[in-house]
């Protein structure tokens, strides 16, 4: 067991490094040790895992993470803490274990953290779903993860069709895999205090990509469902198809409803609406 980070130490750390948090990297450290033992009793991992964390800042979730499997890579954008990071973890934990990449999340690919089979993660709120959809997207070695992100875009990432939160982070997400809500975070155990609660996030990769479309295709229809969220189907996707008869024509090929909304359907019907488009070479416009 690793000599996990409470309070005192967090801050003795930082001062000790001459760090300051900071809103414009989304630093909130974690100073509560039996919320870090939650966070990876909830992720499910195994003693084989390699677990991928992001923002690792002064190293509380990574002493956590280390004992309970085979590896760690740490990516952390401020060069400071990347830096002390593994100085930390030698004086508490096992370093040989940890690999850390002072590097952008949004720019890592599969060589730069081989072999990650679990992200888990406190990530920076205003960052996190496009790092959570990047990372799917680029590492299929990640059987699944769990992140501590903002309530409220917690909320968001696991909501289901009809839900007044349901939108395009929600599809993007259910297109690479199965998410749920796994609890709720108090602001008190973070240093500096968010003026927001925290949620967990657990997702289970999906055998195989919702089939139908390519990914760039369907993601083009969702962005497109839900840039006007007022409107029906058959006028959001105006656009995309070239005019809404266009679009309408696709949405009937797909056995979906012109008058729906983009927030009444799932990540297979706007997979189906994807490739009726495809088939009728609709989406160049805005492909992605």
């Amino acid at each position: 067991m690793a000599d996990l980070l409470g309070p005192a130490e967090i801050r003795e750390l930082a001062a000790r490094l001459g760090v300051a948090p900071t809103k414009k990297l989304g630093q909130n450290f974690v100073h509560d040790p039996n919320t870090v033992r939650r966070i990876v009793a909830a992720a499910g991992l195994r003693p084989d895992d390699v677990a991928l964390e992001v923002g690792p800042g002064l190293g509380s979730l990574t002493l956590a993470l280390l004992p309970q499997v085979a590896h760690v890579h740490a990516v952390e954008l401020d060069p400071v803490l990347a830096a002390a990071l593994p100085g930390t973890v030698a004086e508490r934990a096992d370093a040989a274990k940890l690999t850390v990449h002072a590097a952008d999340a949004l720019k890592v690919t599969a060589d730069d953290v081989p072999g990650s089979t679990m992200l888990v993660a406190n990530l920076p709120y205003n960052v996190a779903v496009p790092v959570v959809l990047h990372l799917l997207a680029e590492l299929p070695t990640l059987r699944g993860g769990l992140v501590m992100v903002q309530k409220e875009v917690a909320d968001r990432l696991v909501a289901g069709p009809g839900s007044k939160v349901y939108g395009v982070p929600s599809v993007k997400l259910a297109w690479y895999a199965e998410a749920r809500a796994a609890g709720r975070v108090p602001p008190t155990v973070f240093w500096p205090v968010p003026n927001v609660d925290s949620g967990l996030v657990a997702f289970t990769r999906r055998a195989e990509p919702v089939a139908g479309a390519p990914r760039r295709a369907v993601f083009a229809v969702v962005d497109a469902a839900f840039a006007q969220r007022r409107k029906t189907l058959r006028g959001a996707l105006a656009g995309w198809a070239g005019s809404p008869d266009n679009a309408a024509a696709a949405l009937v090929e797909a056995g979906v409803d012109p008058g729906a909304r983009g927030e009444s359907l799932g990540v297979a019907q706007f997979a189906a609406i994807a490739a009726a488009g495809v088939r009728r070479g609709y989406g160049a416009k805005v492909s992605r």
